[in-house]
């Protein structure tokens, strides 16, 4: 009797120690680190064109998932905020336009951003470094109240990456306080970056290191060292543009850099993208796609991407599957033991990669995606639907009023015409009624109080000194 007491005290023991040891060794969720360039074109990447020279990309690519088909908005503030909600920016106000100097308007505080999710989750240091361009006129938009626990770099966009400024004045800040940096942004971005994962991969808990460099947006400007290596290239202003897309690639090559020295790569999912297509000024920048920056043709929304998550996801394998922006928080989200509802995220638009990414499904389950700007105004929008093999784009007025002739249409069949090189509306009437009925459905999700078109309000403006932003 004495020794069956024994016996089971010692099997109850040995379950309990056994299941707090496989408690303590379960790996925690991925850290994650999002790389994101600005206005990088499909043509400007070394495994698209060897002219230019980015092997940090490439290796990244090589060693991760190359995503073919990625999608994005046509534009910088919408893709940025789609990254970071899961959601259509057009359903918070924040896809007609970019966010400019002047603008006093930023992503709804109702939306939960990534930073705050996965802290949610259990995650601790959440860092961003380089352009924020998701709203910079009150406090409530800026990085620190958006979930972030640190931040380096820019309110704006298209500031000078020498001097740091914007519409003359620095905008440059640590956290919340402006400062003045020395060197080339880039640099000092993957500085910033450099230094937060050193510090973040000694803490127990998960990081978040999100990059949104502003390379290659114009102004462009590179260092002398770097426009040396495209001595070659007559066209001053692509010799540039090449220039600063390879100081960007020896940033992306020193964070993971950071990363292996740490002893964390197996543990780290990166992320690499563009926030939409190369601008027109560079000849052959989205070749052989149609289109660029701005527009709602391939070269416009469809950028170079790839994950890497090693031992988790596939290594040197191209996905052409297509996916999307919105779909980066859902799939980081999965990799942890909360989901979004839990974490007080709205419904999301996007959807969950892991099992295409992981090869238990060869296919995502079908679903439209959608495009959709209208800088200039409501007379002359740019809006599009990614439906089975058919895209539909529609240039003209706002599809929330009445459809009219004034509307430029085009369909293409983009599983046989990748380039949009054959208009086929004519020919299939039925299928541009179906698909102009979701677009106009799409399109009446933006709300009342969306932001305004660019140059609202730009004439007069002056910028606070030193952006330095007390509004609350």
């Amino acid at each position: 009797m004495k020794l069956s007491l024994c016996y089971s005290i010692f099997f109850f023991g040995w379950c309990f120690l056994s299941k707090s040891e496989a408690a303590d060794a379960a790996p925690k969720p991925p850290n994650v680190v999002i790389l994101l360039a600005d206005d990088l074109g499909w043509n400007a990447v070394g495994y698209h064109n060897a002219e230019v020279k980015t092997p940090n990309i490439d290796r990244l690519c090589k060693d991760g998932v190359e995503l073919d088909q990625f999608y994005t908005s046509p534009m910088c503030s919408p893709t940025r905020a789609g990254l970071m909600t899961g959601r259509y920016p057009i359903r918070f106000g924040c896809a007609r336009s970019v966010i400019p100097p002047w603008r006093d308007y930023g992503v709804s505080v109702d939306e939960v951003m990534m930073p705050a999710a996965l802290a949610a989750a259990g995650y601790g240091q959440c860092g961003a470094f380089g352009k924020w361009h998701l709203g910079h006129a009150e406090q409530k938009w800026l990085p620190l109240a958006r979930g972030f626990t640190e931040f380096t770099g820019c309110y704006n966009g298209a500031i000078d990456y020498f001097t740091f400024e914007r519409e003359g004045e620095v905008d440059w800040h640590h956290n919340e306080e402006s400062i003045r940096p020395e060197g080339y942004s880039t640099t000092v971005i993957g500085d910033a970056a450099v230094n937060f994962i050193g510090k973040a991969a000694t803490d127990e808990k998960p990081f978040l290191c999100y990059v949104p460099f502003n390379a290659p947006h114009s102004p462009f400007e590179a260092p002398e060292s770097y426009l040396e290596k495209y001595s070659q290239i007559k066209d001053v202003k692509k010799r540039t543009y090449y220039a600063m897309i390879t100081a960007m690639d020896d940033q992306v090559g020193r964070i993971l850099d950071s990363i292996k020295q740490a002893g964390i790569e197996k543990n780290t999912v990166v992320w690499f993208f563009s926030d939409n297509g190369g601008v027109h000024d560079i000849k052959k920048n989205n070749a052989p796609l149609r289109g660029n920056k701005l527009t709602n043709f391939e070269g416009g929304v469809r950028t170079v991407a790839c994950v890497r998550y090693p031992g988790v996801y596939a290594s040197g394998k191209k996905i052409e599957q297509p996916m999307a922006f919105i779909d980066v928080l859902p799939t980081v989200m999965a990799l942890t033991d909360h989901t979004p509802e839990s974490a007080g995220c709205k419904p999301l638009d996007g959807v969950d990669l892991n099992p295409v990414l992981t090869g238990k499904t060869a296919e995502l389950p079908a679903r439209d995606l959608y495009f959709y700007h209208g800088q200039t105004g409501e007379d002359s929008e740019t809006i599009a639907i990614h439906s089975g093999p058919w895209k539909l784009i529609v240039n003209g007025p706002s599809l929330a009023g009445d459809i009219s002739g004034k509307h430029q249409i085009r369909l293409f069949k983009l599983a046989k015409d990748p380039n949009e090189k054959q208009e086929l509306s004519e020919e299939n009437p039925e299928v541009v009624e179906r698909l102009m009925k979701k677009l106009v459905t799409f399109r009446k999700l933006q709300p009342a109080d969306a932001i305004p078109p660019y140059d609202v309000g730009k004439k007069g403006f002056v910028a606070p000194k030193d952006w330095k932003i007390t509004k609350k």
